[in-house]
């Protein structure tokens, strides 16, 4: 399902400065926070807007949103990355104010906004990270690569349970079978609550006579995995591609595998966004006469006709040889660089252009120089 435009949520031009986005995200949260509208839509609505107001309200998230877009920057940002350190301070008096269940609230301010999430409650996976390189000719046509993980997966003797088969599983005193301990912390008017694993019974809600020996009780045992990835075009390095549920392993859900890609350097090219630029030699004459040469592209190579008294360190366009976008439309260009290479010693073969015969034709009171 396509993901509705950041802007467009909040009701903002792109242009718009921090108070016109603050002033908008009030303004919505007022209208559909849960404690208020009673909608069955309100929570889901609320959501919406807050994450909306958490990636525009933060400059750097707000740059890479606009400039690759959901698909681009849902690569790069999980649900929770999006809402880590964003900054709601400035909204304690809606949060916490009479009229909105303060207390009721904070359970659901600190699930999604305090990096609380739903995938921290619970018995859930932590995500890996891995880094991969790749070429710039795989940036331009997309790759499919084989990457190397160890990871945990479920325990094949005990089936996760961490106890050995037949023996004695009982519940957790502590967390009262949770799995799970909760913590209140009160600022101001809010209450905000930390739910964080139990550190007895690690999660598991259980207690277990005999662990089991092939994974000493924790359910889970290290596995080496090789996974393929698909890297989009028009990747750019340092940028990370998620693989849902690839990462750790937990009873209510795996984590997930992070994937930094590195653009290696090139040979010939340079990248500036999604245009390459490379420098072409041409010698004195082809650039004095003019001449048809065979340029090298990522993807083959391509004509380009270099005029009559074409100065060193002109730049030529080739259109649609560059890079596409990492959204999937439009593609950049390649920038080629004309560098001529004047003969540091002349033989006495050399003609210099002063000495060639020239004949002038006048036409329409135009001037015309042929060489013969």
């Amino acid at each position: 399902m396509t993901k509705k435009d950041y802007y467009e949520i909040l009701g903002v031009q792109k242009n718009a400065g921090t108070d016109e986005i603050k002033k908008a995200y009030r303004k919505l949260a007022m209208e559909w926070h849960p404690d208020r509208n009673k909608n069955s839509e309100a929570e889901a609505k609320f959501k919406e807007i807050s994450e909306a107001y958490a990636v525009l309200s933060d400059e750097k998230k707000r740059a890479t949103y606009d400039q690759y877009g959901h698909s681009g920057f849902d690569q790069m940002y999980s649900q929770e990355d999006i809402f880590r350190n964003a900054n709601f301070s400035d909204f304690e008096d809606l949060f916490g104010g009479a009229g909105f269940g303060g207390s009721a609230f904070g359970d659901m301010f600190s699930s999604f906004f305090g990096g609380m999430g739903r995938r921290r409650q619970g018995d859930y996976g932590a995500d890996l990270e891995t880094e991969i390189e790749i070429t710039l000719e795989e940036v331009a046509k997309g790759a499919k690569k084989d990457v190397q993980v160890y990871h945990s997966v479920e325990c094949s003797k005990c089936s996760g349970s961490g106890a050995e088969p037949g023996s004695n599983i009982t519940t957790c005193r502590q967390c009262n079978g949770n799995g799970q301990v909760k913590q209140g912390r009160r600022a101001g008017p809010m209450m905000f609550y930390t739910v964080t694993t139990c550190p007895k019974c690690h999660g598991q809600g259980k207690s277990v006579e005999s662990p089991c020996k092939q994974c000493n009780g924790s359910g889970r045992i290290s596995e080496k995995e090789h996974i393929k990835v698909d890297i989009p075009k028009g990747i750019e390095s340092g940028m990370r591609v998620r693989l849902d549920n690839l990462g750790q392993y937990g009873k209510d859900g795996n984590g997930d595998l992070y994937v930094q890609v590195y653009v290696q350097q090139h040979k010939i090219f340079e990248r500036n966004e999604n245009d390459i630029w490379i420098n072409v030699p041409v010698s004195y004459s082809q650039a004095a006469l003019g001449d048809k040469i065979e340029v090298p592209t990522l993807f083959g190579k391509a004509n380009l006709r270099i005029p009559a008294g074409t100065q060193s360190h002109t730049v030529f366009r080739l259109d649609g040889e560059g890079l596409p976008t990492v959204r999937g439309s439009g593609k950049g260009d390649e920038m080629v660089r004309i560098i001529v290479e004047v003969p540091k010693k002349l033989s006495k073969n050399f003609a210099p252009l002063e000495k060639t015969n020239l004949i002038f034709v006048t036409v329409l009171s135009k001037t015309t120089t042929t060489c013969i």
